[in-house]
């Protein structure tokens, strides 16, 4: 006795319409994406991912690092970055926790559920086109507490507090991603170093 084929039942909220449907045969490989090197500005004693200070850092390497971060987000909308410093181990930790968490039911995710009052948190609503994604996330901030105040003239209507929501499953999700965070704190320090050059990438994007 054969097995019987049954229709397949799938929430239309995650049915695109025709119009927004990808072509099957309009697939092309990806060739030239941006690739960003950024071991000129890190310190080569350095065990951790520590920039150089501004002053010691060749100003024509700077210039070169900005023409390609422009060209990654002009024409690709992303590039890659290498020699970041942050050590592999850490990756693959995060990497690792991180499916062990969307591999757990639904109601064990929920638990954390991002909503209005919070932004931080798991998530699986978000919509392209009135369409529901195909994703789960788990939104999370380096620094938590965030503290924003919501002013009316000149005086302080409201506060709102977005803060992490760490899952109890898995117990090391927590210290594996802020470990990985710690390490990867360069981030916020490249601003200052490429302040000088912004101006060149905005003016390329009509912003000024």
């Amino acid at each position: 006795m054969g097995l019987e084929s049954k229709p397949f039942d799938m929430d239309p909220a995650f049915i695109q319409a025709p119009e927004h449907r990808p072509s099957a045969i309009s697939h092309q490989f990806a060739e030239g994406v941006t690739i960003i090197d950024l071991s000129p500005l890190l310190s080569p004693d350095s065990k951790k991912s520590n920039l150089l200070s501004p002053e010691s850092i060749d100003p024509a390497t700077l210039s070169s690092l900005v023409d390609k971060i422009k060209h990654g987000c002009k024409d690709w909308g992303f590039f890659e970055v290498i020699n970041h410093g942050v050590p592999m181990e850490l990756r693959r930790a995060v990497e690792e926790v991180s499916i062990k968490f969307f591999g757990f039911p639904l109601p064990e995710k929920r638990k954390v559920w991002r909503d209005e009052e919070n932004a931080m948190g798991y998530y699986d609503e978000e919509n392209t086109k009135n369409v529901r994604d195909w994703k789960e996330v788990f939104d999370f901030s380096v620094r938590s507490p965030i503290v924003i105040p919501e002013l009316e003239g000149e005086s302080i209507k409201r506060v709102t507090t977005i803060a992490n929501q760490w899952p109890e499953n898995p117990p090391e999700m927590r210290h594996g991603i802020l470990e990985f965070c710690s390490d990867f704190i360069i981030w916020p320090n490249l601003t200052g170093i490429f302040s000088k050059f912004w101006l060149e990438v905005l003016y390329s994007f009509g912003k000024l």
